[in-house]
């Protein structure tokens, strides 16, 4: 892991996709794509950074959250200084949301952003996972602005030409060094490293 350098956080991408990289399927309903042991392991993440993002669509789609889950890791967050969950943030040109959004609920303070240099320039973010949606995270790629990347890969094929696939349309070439496989249950956690390698 590269340390944190300058003004620029380090940035984790994570996604659960389908085999053939699926985000979810056309359904109405959201499509399951972690178990229990994926969700802990998210958590985990979660707890370590200063802010999670996500974009407009993915708060109007899924209505997320966005809160560390474990009463464990937050009461360790609040020991070390820190709120029991971090900072949420929503990337939108509009702004316009639902107020009553579960993201603008208690539990943690959420800021809206028009952009990602507004994220960037953010002094309070040192650790930012960003966990969607699919044209979040292939900006974040296509700038190059990714350190680590946290694919969990659910077991079955979703085959839906109109779903939303991981990362949409990304222009981001690089080599990637895998840095972990971790299985839990049919679900393959697959963590990659980006940018120069360590001492480079």
């Amino acid at each position: 892991m590269r340390p944190h350098a300058g003004l620029k956080p380090y940035v984790i991408v994570s996604a659960a996709m389908s085999v053939d990289g699926y985000l979810d399927d056309t359904s109405p309903q959201r499509l399951l794509l972690s178990n229990e042991a994926d969700f802990d392991r998210v958590d985990a993440v979660r707890a370590g950074c200063d802010a999670i993002l996500v974009g407009a669509e993915t708060v109007r789609r899924d209505d997320p959250r966005l809160l560390v889950r474990s009463a464990a890791r937050r009461e360790a967050r609040v020991a070390a200084g820190l709120t029991p969950s971090p900072l949420r943030i929503v990337l939108s040109r509009s702004g316009s949301l639902d107020p009553g959004a579960a993201v603008f609920g208690p539990g943690a303070e959420t800021v809206v952003y028009p952009g990602v240099p507004q994220v960037l320039a953010d002094r309070r973010i040192r650790r930012l996972l960003v966990e969607g949606g699919s044209s979040v995270q292939a900006q974040f790629l296509t700038e190059g602005l990714v350190d680590e990347l946290h694919l969990a890969v659910a077991p079955f094929f979703v085959g839906e030409p109109s779903a939303p696939r991981f990362a949409g349309v990304t222009k981001n070439p690089h080599w990637m060094r895998l840095a972990e496989t971790r299985t839990m249950g049919d679900v393959v956690l697959l963590r990659y490293l980006l940018g120069p390698p360590d001492g480079d």
